[in-house]
This record gives C-alpha cells, sequence and structure tokens, in this order.
C-alpha cells in the first residue's frame, strides 16, 4: 500500500512480475540490482583532494626526525670535541635510530593495522616534538646523556614513520599515482638528511671556545624544537585516517573485507613463507645498509682525506641525498607508467653497486669536485631504490598490510645498518677508506645477484586489472539484448 510499482510490473501471489518474469514481492528486480550495482561501482572508488596535504604533512614531520637523525653525523668532530667523548659515541646517536626500530617494528605495525594511520601519526609527530625539546637540555658538556635520551625519543618517533610511506599511498592513491605518492613519502625523509647534512655544519662552526660552540648548537636544537612542534599541531587539525570513499579498486576490495578474518599473526607468517619476499627483504636490508653505514660515517671519511672540510662533508652528503631524490621521484613516476617493478629494481641495484665502486677508488684523488660528482651519482641509484623496495614489496605481498611488509623491510634495513656502519667503522680506522668502502661494495655485489632472483608476482596489478575487469563485464551483461520470456507464467 502506498508504493508506486513501475509500468509493466503487477504483484501477484507473492510474486512480483516485471515483463513476463517473475521476482519475489519486496525484493529488488533482477535488472534494478544491476543497474545499482553498475551505478555504485563508480561511487566507491574516488579521490580525495585531501590526500595532497596528508601526504606534505606527512613528508614533512618525516623530514624532521630524519634532520634529526643525521645532525650529530654530520658534523661528527665538532660534537666529539664538545662532549669529549669517542667517535664511536656520536656514531651510536645515530645508530640508535637503527636499533630502536628492530623491537619495535611489530607492536607498532599491529597498532597501525589495529588502530589506524592518524594514531601512528599523532604518536610519530609528538614523540618527534619530545625528543627534540629534550636535546634543549644538554647544552653542557657534562650532559651528553640529556643529548642520548633527547635522541632515544626521536628514534622512537622514527617507528612511527619508516613503514608509512607505501601505506599512506596505498590507502589514499589511485593505482595511477601510488607509485609516484609512494615516492614523494620517502622524498620527505631524503629531504630531511639532504637538510641535515647541509644545516649543521653551517650553523655550527667548528670553534674552540665551548661557550661560543653550546650557543650554535642551542640554535640548531631550539629551530627543530619548533618546527617539530608546529607540524604536531598541524597533524592533529588536518590529519585524517582515510578517504570517505577507497581511491582504488584494490584498496576498495581490502576495505570491505570483514575484520574477522585478519589475522596480524597469520599475516606476519603467510610474509615470511613468501619466498620472493623474503629475497627482497634481504636485498633491501643489504642496500639501504649500505646507505645507513655511508651517511653516518661520511664525515669521518671526508675529514680523512680533506682536513677541515667539515662544511664541504656536509655538501657532499647533500649531493647523495638530492640526487636520490630526484632518482627517487623519477623511479617513482617510471613505475606508475611502466609497472616494470623487477627490471627497475634489478638495474637501480646494478648501478649503486657501479657508483658505489667508482666512489671508493676517486674519495682519495685529492679532488672535492670528482667527490662531489661520484658522490651524486651514488646518490641517485643508492637513495633513488628506497621507494622501489616499498613498491615492490607492496606488489608482492598484496593483499597483506603495506604497514607490515615495509616494516620487515626497515627492520632488514636496520639490522644491517647496524652491522655495516660498525664494521665500516671499524675497517676505516684500521686499514682506511678504501677499504671500509670495499667492504660495503661486496656487499651490494650479493645484493645484486639475489635481486636477480626475485620473481616479478605482481599481485596488486593483477587485483586492480581482474576487479576493472570485472566491472566492465558487469556493463556488458547489462547492455546485452535478451530473448523475451514466455508471458504464460505472469497471466
Amino acid at each position: 500500500p502506498g508504493q508506486v510499482m513501475p509500468a509493466g510490473t503487477r504483484a501477484e501471489g507473492g510474486l512480483r512480475c516485471r515483463h513476463g518474469v517473475e521476482e519475489p514481492a519486496g525484493a529488488p528486480s533482477q535488472s534494478a540490482v544491476a543497474r545499482g550495482a553498475a551505478a555504485a561501482a563508480p561511487a566507491e572508488v574516488q579521490l580525495s583532494r585531501r590526500r595532497w596535504a596528508v601526504l606534505l604533512l606527512f613528508s614533512s614531520y618525516s623530514l624532521c626526525n630524519a634532520f634529526q637523525w643525521i645532525q650529530y653525523g654530520s658534523i661528527n668532530n665538532v660534537f666529539v670535541r664538545f662532549y669529549d667523548v669517542s667517535a664511536f659515541a656520536i656514531d651510536w646517536l645515530s645508530m640508535s635510530y637503527m636499533l630502536a626500530y628492530i623491537p619495535l617494528l611489530f607492536p607498532v605495525a599491529w597498532l597501525l593495522d589495529k588502530r589506524g594511520l592518524r594514531l601512528i601519526a599523532l604518536a610519530g609527530s609528538a614523540l618527534n616534538a619530545v625528543g627534540a625539546w629534550v636535546k634543549l637540555g644538554s647544552m653542557k658538556p657534562h650532559l651528553f646523556p640529556v643529548t642520548v635520551l633527547g635522541q632515544v625519543i626521536c628514534a622512537l618517533a622514527q617507528v612511527f614513520i619508516l613503514g608509512m610511506p607505501s601505506r599512506i599511498a596505498s590507502v589514499w592513491f589511485g593505482s595511477h599515482e601510488v607509485s609516484t605518492a609512494c615516492s614523494i613519502a620517502v622524498f620527505g625523509n631524503q629531504l630531511g638528511i639532504a637538510v641535515g647534512f647541509l644545516v649543521p655544519p653551517v650553523l655550527i662552526p667548528n670553534v674552540e671556545d665551548v661557550e661560543k660552540l653550546a650557543y650554535h648548537i642551542s640554535i640548531m636544537f631550539f629551530m627543530t624544537a619548533g618546527v617539530a612542534s608546529v607540524l604536531f599541531v598541524l597533524v592533529i587539525l588536518v590529519f585524517k585516517e582515510k578517504p570517505p570513499n577507497p581511491p582504488s579498486r584494490a584498496q576498495a576490495s581490502i576495505q570491505s573485507r570483514p575484520p574477522a578474518e585478519y589475522s596480524y599473526v597469520q599475516s606476519i607468517l603467510r610474509l615470511l613463507r613468501n619466498a620472493n619476499f623474503l629475497l627482497l627483504m634481504v636485498t633491501y636490508g643489504l642496500n639501504v645498509g649500505c646507505f645507513y653505514a655511508l651517511s653516518t660515517l661520511l664525515n669521518r671519511m671526508v675529514i680523512y682525506h680533506y682536513p677541515g672540510e667539515e662544511v664541504n662533508a656536509g655538501r657532499i652528503g647533500l649531493t647523495i641525498v638530492l640526487s636520490g631524490m630526484v632518482g627517487a621521484l623519477l623511479s617513482g613516476i617510471w613505475l606508475d607508467r611502466t609497472k616494470t617493478y623487477k627490471w627497475t629494481t634489478l638495474v637501480v641495484y646494478i648501478m649503486s653497486m657501479v657508483g658505489m665502486i667508482i666512489y671508493t677508488f676517486t674519495l682519495s684523488l685529492g679532488h672535492l669536485w670528482v667527490v662531489f660528482v661520484t658522490a651524486g651519482m651514488l646518490g641517485f641509484f643508492m637513495t633513488g631504490y628506497l621507494p622501489l623496495g616499498f613498491e615492490f614489496a607492496a606488489e608482492l605481498t598484496y593483499p597483506e598490510s603495506e604497514g607490515t611488509s615495509s616494516g620487515l623491510l626497515n627492520v632488514s634495513a636496520q639490522i644491517f645498518g647496524i652491522a655495516f656502519t660498525i664494521g665500516q667503522g671499524q675497517i676505516i680506522d684500521r686499514f682506511g677508506t678504501k677499504a671500509g668502502n670495499l667492504f660495503l661494495c661486496s656487499f651490494l655485489f650479493l645484493g645484486t645477484v639475489m635481486t636477480a632472483f626475485i620473481k616479478a608476482d605482481l599481485r596488486r596489478q593483477r587485483a586492480n586489472l581482474e576487479n576493472e575487469q570485472t566491472v566492465i563485464q558487469s556493463g556488458e551483461r547489462l547492455e546485452r539484448p535478451r530473448s523475451r520470456p514466455s508471458l504464460t507464467s505472469c497471466s
């Protein structure tokens, strides 16, 4: 009663008859369901304008955290004299980032899966700001433990940051831009390392007066704390959990999965049984571990051959990272256009090894401009590899959580980074920089060989294609004319 039925439709005996086809009364007609599904499908996948603001904000506080990682190592000799500690103790300020990540990955990845992006973003940006303010209490030479505490808090913040790029890219960006978005997210972290190489040598000159040195260090710490605090406030105001609609069909499929179907422990076990992902995890750790060691020890290596060139040592580090940012951005664009994950990763890995070999044999030639050129070439490929690893892992492990796969990659990188930093540092002290760099070259060669054995099992791309084909086939069935059924059944 009160319901208007479409023309050509008649209700009878609990059945509804539409154009000679009996359907249960009260149920939507098949054609209506099909039309509704066809109309709803495009609305399910929609890009949000906020996605760029979220990406930019994440890149910014990731930048700030990465700056705090390398701010000690880029002027290692200055902090050694100010705090009157060994160079190895200053190296540990950088290695604390790597050490903290290893045991905390799994609880943070669990939080990311259970509580989502916003909580992780709030925790990461808050810890980053707190650590920056704690460092302001270490402005006296005897307060080295305070600066260690501040750095450890920043290291905890990094655990909430490193595994986010591929997750943010997948949750907020469409399939045609996901690799580019991941590259931009990694881009922010690399820009922070670049600023960390550039700014400390400029703000903190290598002066003898300890009071003047403390004043210059305090300027750097105050600036960092101010920026970190502003970014934390912006995260509170701007950063959202996810867009109103999924940005891709692969993401829509994940979001439609009932929570009961997901088990974090089972997800990790499936990843560890994925042979291609295990190979990628080791090769990623070898490459990025070499980059961490190189970044941490760069000041020592340059000063070893070019005494008094602290500022240029920072500029060489800046060159490595800036060229790597260009490489990361170009590799993301290339992946979005070609989807050649395996071959792009392999070529970039080979060129990283070649760049490392060239850098090794040109560092001691006595010409700084040569070091700038070779370091730029090395950085373009070695740093450009970072987003490739994240995106390749997301492809190999779909539909597992990107936070979990990225986290396992980063654990591998931290373990190798600590081992390579300690090992290369000891080799440099005993045998010189060439032997230390050849040590890294040997592991890059091993990683290149292992990368060649990874199979390009692109599961995420396959899911997107299958979903698109399903929608197209559904549309074709809706438009295909059907034979007119007999009217006797409704007469």
